[in-house]
């Protein structure tokens, strides 16, 4: 079965598109983890909302305004808690990984649209390889490009991985500020009726993550297309 490299150019562009929007979806929305808290609301007899959304930036109250979460950046002279320093790192830490992994992408969607109008073996590969596996690939990368890559490709070095290790970050971040509001509250009893979730922003950079792979495989079969094209008409 013949591949057509015009076809996977137009598959990859897609996919990559559809990685694009969402990431830039998810991370301007906020529905990364929501609390919902109508039983509680409906036992109480309040008229306070107790339910809220939120995202990399800032909490939403159902009825209500948003808020924006503390800087995690200014805290050094803060008089916090060490458990609760420790959460303001890990924010931090998936701020800066999520947007920085959407501005990879740019350069990344740039390098291998450039690399399939030239036709490029080796940078098909390069690119299909770091899109898959990041960082882990500096020692491969400058064996087959035989050249020093960090003037190409400095852009790549953490693709996959900066995404990856974002949405872990924030999992993690998310784990441990419950376990927080459980110590400060000393009682589960209220958490019997709060149904606490993760929402579909984070499913979007799930999404995301999955079609980066995808692209990655996709350039590594055109490297191949390519690769196999260049041996026929060497051999004729």
């Amino acid at each position: 079965m013949r591949v057509n490299l015009g076809a996977l150019s137009l598959f990859v562009a897609l996919v990559g598109l559809s990685s694009f929007i969402f990431l830039v979806v998810a991370i301007a929305t906020d529905f990364w983890y929501i609390i919902d808290a109508s039983k509680l609301e409906a036992s109480q007899n309040g008229t306070d909302a107790l339910s809220s959304h939120s995202g990399l930036w800032r909490t939403c109250r159902v009825r209500s305004e948003c808020y924006p979460l503390i800087n995690p950046f200014w805290h050094e002279n803060a008089n916090i808690t060490e458990s609760h320093r420790q959460l303001l790192y890990m924010h931090g830490t998936f701020v800066i990984l999520m947007p920085l992994s959407l501005i990879l992408m740019i350069f990344g969607g740039m390098t291998g649209f450039i690399s399939i109008l030239a036709r490029a073996y080796l940078l098909l590969l390069m690119t299909g390889l770091l899109f898959l596996f990041g960082g882990n690939l500096h020692r491969i990368q400058c064996t087959l490009l035989k050249m020093s890559t960090n003037q190409v490709f400095p852009f790549l070095l953490t693709k996959a991985l900066v995404t990856l290790t974002g949405i872990s970050v924030y999992i993690a971040y998310s784990s441990a500020a419950f376990q927080e509001a459980v110590c400060l509250l000393r009682s589960k009893d209220l958490l019997v009726e709060i149904d606490i979730r993760f929402g579909w922003s984070l499913a979007l950079v799930w999404i995301s993550f999955v079609a980066e792979v995808l692209t990655g495989a996709v350039f590594l079969l055109a490297a191949r297309v390519v690769g196999v094209k260049r041996q026929r008409e060497q051999a004729l």
